[in-house]
């Protein structure tokens, strides 16, 4: 395995979700600024989910017929665009249009999988599969403080300047793609038929053993995930009356520790355990760390509730880069891309849907997403140990 291009993605990989961490912690505000109702906030924060949702597969397909190296370099581009568009947003629909096409370009995960895919060998997949969430996690680490430190200086009711510096990473991640990424697909697959339909493409990828685990287990996963990532905001601020900064201070711990299970752990907990029992040690662990959130009493939130996130953090780092790596050997060679591109479509599915319900569940209890959350974990369980029956893939 070459290290340069692996390492070159990853630096794509960080400048990507970078942005996209940038922006997360003030475009609720943002909206709310240009007299959005809550249900408008919620909608329009949907819509990224769902053009990755779309997106997905379509890239993945794309990088089979054409090469990993122009997708990428392309959706990059389309980033770009959307961030322009956003640092000119004077209306609700701006941002509308701005967060859809950033949805668009960043549905380009699959294809950096499938070029990992690539370029690895089986037994160091899951370890190379890793360096996304790594990614993930450093970029949610110094993202939002970069976001609200540009907000604070933008003139009142503008985000010209947070659109415009991410928007500048973008360009700075063409040109480093441009020059130092290789390609990585040897064969391009000029046969591989387009699916538009993605529904369709989900449809059919779940009548495959193995591949339909690993795709619920997925969903399930992302669900619970984002019940707890949009409830504990609202938990912290009114429950445990944190302020806005600790808070921050909280998701920044949750990034820390996100990247150093993903980027230094998963691979030695892949040889201790194996890929399938991870996926069953990941779910337990989730569960825990779900269901101890909302218990935790304000006066033992250090360090108690830093050790819930962290079993979650570390279940994280046990599901995610190990079902991309087991679907990219369970897939055919012909459609790895395509095969991942509809797991990061389903995972968008479940963003959206993990979304949309965790603000129904807190207005009941705000325990409530919480326990749930943990209650869906019993059934990754149940499919992460039917998966463990079947054969293992070579």
């Amino acid at each position: 395995m070459k290290k340069s291009p692996i390492f070159v993605l990853f630096i794509t990989i960080f400048l990507d979700l970078l942005g996209f961490g940038i922006i997360i912690p003030i475009l609720p505000i943002f909206i709310k600024e240009l007299g959005a109702q809550d249900f408008q906030v919620g909608l329009i924060a949907a819509i990224y989910p769902v053009m990755n949702f779309m997106f997905s597969p379509f890239w993945g397909t794309l990088s089979d017929r054409y090469g990993r190296r122009p997708i990428i370099l392309s959706s990059v581009l389309v980033t770009a665009v959307a961030y322009i568009v956003f640092a000119n947003a004077h209306a609700i629909i701006i941002i509308f249009i701005s967060r859809m096409l950033s949805g668009i370009g960043s549905a380009n995960i699959s294809v950096a999988q499938a070029y990992i895919a690539d370029v690895t060998s089986p037994s160091e997949r899951a370890k190379s599969m890793g360096l996304i969430g790594a990614a993930f996690g450093l970029g949610f680490i110094f993202g939002p403080s970069i976001g609200g430190y540009l907000k604070s200086i933008s003139a009142e009711g503008s985000v010209d300047l947070v659109g415009y510096v991410t928007a500048s990473l973008c360009m700075v991640n063409f040109i480093l793609a441009y020059f130092l990424l290789p390609e990585s697909l040897k064969e391009k697959k000029k046969n591989v038929r387009f699916n538009f339909k993605v529904v369709t493409g989900i449809i059919k990828e779940l009548k495959k053993p193995n591949i339909r685990e690993l795709l619920l287990i997925n969903f399930i996963f992302t669900v619970a995930f984002m019940l707890m990532q949009i409830s504990c905001s609202l938990m912290w601020k009114e429950v445990s009356e944190l302020s806005d900064a600790k808070i921050g201070y909280v998701f920044t711990f949750i990034g820390i520790v996100t990247a150093i299970v993903q980027g230094l752990l998963v691979g030695r907990l892949v040889k201790q355990f194996g890929e399938n029992k991870l996926l069953v040690i990941g779910s337990v662990l989730m569960l825990m760390g779900m269901a101890a959130l909302p218990f935790v009493a304000s006066f033992y939130f250090i360090p108690l509730e830093l050790i819930a996130l962290a079993l979650i953090a570390l279940a994280n780092g046990c599901l995610t880069p190990n079902i991309s790596s087991l679907i990219s050997k369970f897939a055919a060679p012909s459609e790895v891309g395509q095969t991942l591109g509809v797991n990061q479509s389903f995972g968008s599915l479940a963003r959206a849907a993990g979304m949309s319900f965790s603000g129904i569940l807190y207005s009941v209890n705000y325990h409530t997403p919480f326990l749930v959350g943990a209650g869906l974990m019993i059934l990754c369980m149940y499919f992460a140990t039917g998966l463990k029956r079947k054969v293992t893939p070579s």
